[in-house]
């Protein structure tokens, strides 16, 4: 199966108090080490919120915005799955894809990585439309993901003091 990385970058980082996606983490920006660590699970990666891709239908619709955007990217582009994860995402397992294949899949302790099929789209779509619930987990449940556990525990950047605490590791 081909497989899109997305990292989603569009979130206006209310709590972390400045561009979170822009804040440095041992001399790079989260958005390149989330790019990064999402490259080997991957055939492409792309940033989503930021230009490259929009947010679908609009910016400002959370998490399943930026992965509708990225899901409308991976259809045009010939893929069959997209692969999530957020921008303060800087660190994934190395057995993510086993994971949480066959797609579709998210980490329990942190939803907005997962294995999302490309199929999914109509389905995200109708739900953004409608606007009532905009979880991942709501979107998960609606299109039967499977919730998986793992020993990895993502970190969580919302603040400088997060930031400061990976600082080194």
């Amino acid at each position: 199966m081909k497989t899109l990385g997305a990292v989603l970058a569009g979130g206006r980082s209310s709590r972390f108090g400045s561009d979170k996606a822009l804040a440095m983490l041992d001399g790079r920006s989260l958005l390149d080490h989330a790019a990064t660590a999402l490259r080997s699970h991957c055939d492409a990666v792309v940033i989503v919120g930021r230009g490259e891709i929009a947010d679908w239908p609009r910016p400002d619709m959370g998490p399943l915005g930026g992965m509708a955007g990225a899901l409308i990217n991976a259809a045009d582009h010939g893929f069959d799955q997209l692969l999530t994860a957020s921008v303060d995402c800087v660190r994934l397992p190395d057995d993510l894809r086993a994971l949480l294949e066959p797609a579709p899949a998210f980490l329990e302790t942190q939803p907005v990585i997962g294995l999302w099929p490309v199929a999914a789209l109509r389905d995200l779509q109708v739900m953004l439309e409608d606007g009532s619930d905009l979880a991942v987990k709501a979107f998960a449940r609606g299109i039967g993901a499977r919730s998986v556990a793992s020993d990895f525990v993502p970190p969580n950047i919302n603040s400088a003091a997060d930031l400061d605490r990976l600082t080194g590791l």
